[in-house]
């Protein structure tokens, strides 16, 4: 029977018990029944899982390269039509790569092209002019800024010139 004094949440029960101290517990859903001998539930769902890929792999890799007469004298003749085994993963590819070009283009179409917010914001850091010391002297260390835009150009497409 649950105690009338403790807390109840998904991640952890709190017993507030006035005949004991409070106790705290971090209990997952599949672990209140898991004793600590044998295989967690999430073990046994990952078995399964790598050994349902690797059938189901295999399986298409037969029914992709051998030989319908092979499948008939194996008395296999209910199976999909070999169009789809290059469909389903030219589709794929497809809707991939246009989601991605899609994904792309709103977001160049949600940026304006002449805003400096691209390059500046509210955070923007110019950097300062330190102080030049003799050449003996140690060089302090600048504060953090961001690099100008022009600079950055420089180094990139002038080859440092």
């Amino acid at each position: 029977m649950e105690d009338q004094h403790s807390v109840n949440s998904p991640g952890r029960i709190l017993s507030f018990s006035k005949r004991r101290r409070a106790t705290m517990s971090f209990l997952a859903h599949d672990d209140k029944a898991y004793s600590g001998f044998g295989p967690k539930t999430s073990e046994v769902y990952g078995f399964v899982g790598s050994i349902t890929t690797v059938v189901t792999a295999v399986l298409f890799l037969v029914w992709t390269y051998v030989p319908q007469r092979w499948l008939h004298a194996l008395g296999i003749f209910y199976y999909p039509s070999r169009y789809w085994a290059l469909a389903v993963p030219a589709y794929t590819m497809v809707t991939i790569v246009l989601s991605l070009s899609f994904y792309i283009g709103l977001n160049f179409m949600s940026t304006t092209s002449t805003s400096l917010n691209t390059m500046f914001d509210e955070f923007s850091r110019e950097p300062s002019n330190p102080v030049s010391l003799a050449e003996g002297d140690e060089q302090p260390i600048e504060p953090i800024s961001d690099i100008g835009i022009h600079k950055t150009n420089v180094l990139m497409f002038n080859n440092g010139k």
